[in-house]
């Protein structure tokens, strides 16, 4: 049975506090299947114990480490599958729906009921372009997923859509070293959170893997990882909740170790976004410290969140709960994330006066009736970034109630925690 936070803060609204942030469910999710696929000569540190990453590591440790050479002669003549279940763990069907077919096996992808509504078809079809047997268990275009693996490959080159998911494209270039013939992307359209996909380029580049860009093509020759270590930063979406903690308090010093203000996350971009609400970020000799600066820029503009799509709820929370009628571009993916995000945001932020409508692709916040209740009850739609999003609003409510608490082990196992080292009582329901 889920339980509910009850969430409130007493007292001066003055937050001073050190918090040492879980690894990058990102980063980590990539160094897994990096690793897995160098057969362990790529080395992970720093592993996240977000729920998600901790999935993907124990599917690959059960699944254990094994030649991945194509060819027809290696595929298993079995008719059973194993199954393996990602259970929420969006990014693991991604990127297991590449790696397994890659892999010498029959495997029966799966997750909850939720995941069997996130379409995965644009990957599925590209990887069955390349040569991938794959079939859909239930509902065409979506999981589960009966994989045989490893495939023949018949070509190297696939064209993908760029406006869905960053993690389809990622998938497929993580396994490109690995197929006898590398892999030539072709990315149609605009590319949807590019930063992510510059991560994964990033990281392979650390172990060895080159790649070459030119225009809207991506390509990777066939070659060797190299050994070596992945060492994984703290996660900067974890960090943006205590920038809006930042920025709803009355005055905030709030230490944040071993980020880098350089760093290969795209949700990084939180410290250039925040300026606007003024909340400064300082580069430290352990990582960095955010204050509230008092000062607010104009808010006016329309903010364009292509690129960091993570972030969109924290951020239009906030600017709702400052009165700040904002306009927002690039939330296009958020209807088929844990939940639909747009759809999430709208029920919820109602229940404080406040609308959000979609006009041409452009999201406006209409914050005229904002009030703040003595008691609000947020739903979070089994979906982690609702309930980390609508916490912090218990430095201007009396007392929030978060539904479902246990979703922020998703990705950030001790948020609640950590709520109570910054002064935030937190009882559970």
């Amino acid at each position: 049975m889920s339980k509910n936070a009850l969430v409130s803060f007493k007292g001066t609204k003055n937050i001073n506090t050190e918090i040492q942030l879980t690894g990058s469910k990102s980063e980590c999710n990539r160094a897994l299947i990096i690793s897995a696929l160098s057969k362990k000569l790529v080395q992970v540190k720093n592993l996240s114990n977000a729920a998600d990453t901790v999935t993907l590591d124990g599917i690959l440790n059960k699944l254990g480490v094994e030649s991945n050479e194509l060819g027809e002669d290696s595929k298993l003549k079995t008719a059973s599958s194993e199954l393996v279940d990602v259970g929420p763990a969006g990014t693991a069907m991604r990127f297991l729906s590449a790696y397994l077919s890659a892999k010498n096996g029959n495997f029966l992808l799966t997750g909850t009921e939720r995941m069997k509504q996130r379409p995965i078809g644009i990957l599925a079809e590209a990887l069955k372009t390349i040569g991938a047997d794959i079939s859909y268990a239930e509902s065409e275009g979506f999981p589960p997923l009966n994989i045989t693996g490893p495939f023949n490959q018949k070509t190297a080159e696939v064209k993908i859509k760029g406006d869905i998911s960053s993690q389809y494209i990622s998938a497929l270039l993580m396994i490109a070293p690995t197929l006898p013939q590398g892999l030539t992307l072709e990315i149609e359209g605009e590319l949807t959170s590019k930063p992510y996909v510059d991560m994964t380029l990033d990281m392979l580049a650390e172990v060895g893997i080159q790649h070459s860009w030119n225009g809207n093509t991506i390509t990777i020759e066939p070659q060797p990882f190299e050994a070596g270590t992945l060492v994984v930063e703290p996660d900067w979406s974890a960090a943006s909740y205590w920038y809006s903690i930042a920025a709803l308090a009355e005055e905030a010093e709030i230490a944040l170790p071993a980020l880098k203000d350089k760093s290969l996350q795209g949700d990084s971009q939180i410290q250039k976004i925040m300026k606007i609400f003024g909340i400064a970020t300082n580069k430290t000799e352990t990582g960095i410290s955010i204050s509230n600066l008092g000062l607010s820029l104009d808010t006016n503009q329309v903010l364009d969140l292509k690129t960091c799509p993570d972030l969109a709820q924290t951020i239009v929370v906030i600017a709702a709960a400052l009165g700040k009628n904002m306009s927002f571009t690039g939330l296009e993916t958020l209807k088929i994330k844990e939940t639909d995000r747009i759809a999430a945001l709208q029920n919820e932020l109602a229940k404080i006066g406040v609308t959000l409508t979609e006009d041409n692709l452009v999201y406006t916040l209409n914050t005229d009736e904002l009030h703040f209740p003595e008691k609000v009850t947020i739903n979070t739609y089994e979906d982690h970034r609702m309930a980390m999003a609508f916490a912090p609003l218990a430095l201007l409510i009396n007392e929030v109630e978060i539904e479902d608490m246990q979703v922020v082990e998703k990705s950030y196992p001790f948020f609640w925690e950590d709520l109570k080292k910054a002064g935030f009582e937190v009882s559970v329901k």
